[in-house]
């Protein structure tokens, strides 16, 4: 039997990117899976493809996490036609950069919304259909953590609200035995932040091991933390970012 066999995982943003690459590796280890995705249609439905060749369910839903009601009834759909609801993976996000002379309140509401509101929204969602041994995964950043440059007041300020958004899910769920944990990955090869970018380099230079991480390492760890291994780990952070942050 696979390791997450007769799971169903739902991921938000999981069209392409670090969101798909989790979906196909929960897939890969048996779960059936739904993603969301804002306006990549045509890599939403690829991805689907991609999953069902692996002889697992798949499920795409429109979703904006701008959209509360929306995330909400996603989650719902979810449950309703893959038949249960076992891993919540909160991996939606956005990045911006302006100084806090130049971010707009605006600006900054969006990036909370997208990353913490939301995740709470999903969390909550999710966890009325989880049952023990249900697991719920945000993808954070290396970058809640340290601060290298100018220009990440509201990208960093998000991700670090997860953490705590993340412990408090841990202690308020752990007697039901649903954990929640965090991810912050670091550098990652994706459309976001291209391996060959113009900042990639500075990137590089911050790194024990000088290269940009793959999406499927990030989602080797998700995988982990979503298994039967991460049954006993909860309220933690992981950082996978090559020693950044060393």
């Amino acid at each position: 039997m696979s390791r997450l066999e007769n799971k169903v995982a739902f991921i938000t943003g999981g069209s392409r990117g670090m969101g798909a690459a989790i979906a196909l590796k929960l897939a890969q280890d048996g779960a059936d899976i739904a993603i969301t995705y804002t306006s990549a249609a045509a890599k939403a439905d690829e991805t689907v493809k991609a999953i069902e060749k692996l002889g697992r369910r798949a499920l795409a839903i429109k979703a904006d996490n701008l959209d509360v009601k929306a995330l909400e009834n996603a989650v719902n759909e979810a449950h309703a036609k893959l038949g249960r609801l076992d891993i919540l993976v909160n991996n939606a996000g956005v990045y911006t950069m302006d100084t806090v002379d130049q971010l707009e309140l605006a600006e900054f509401d969006r990036v909370m919304s997208i990353h913490v509101r939301a995740s709470f929204v999903a969390s909550k969602a999710a966890a009325v259909h989880m049952g023990a041994g249900g697991r719920i995964i945000s993808i954070g950043s290396n970058l809640a953590e340290i601060v290298p440059s100018a220009g990440l007041i509201a990208y960093s300020t998000s991700k670090a609200a997860l953490i705590g958004l993340t412990k408090a899910l841990a202690r308020d769920l752990g007697p039901r035995e649903i954990t929640a944990n965090i991810v912050h990955p670091g550098s990652t090869d994706t459309d976001m932040n291209p391996a060959n970018g113009d900042h990639a380099e500075v990137q590089r230079a911050r790194m024990a091991i000088p290269k940009f991480g793959e999406a499927k390492d990030i989602a080797g760890l998700v995988a982990f933390l979503a298994g039967e291994e991460g049954r006993f780990i909860t309220g933690s952070s992981f950082v996978i970012d090559g020693g950044a942050n060393i």
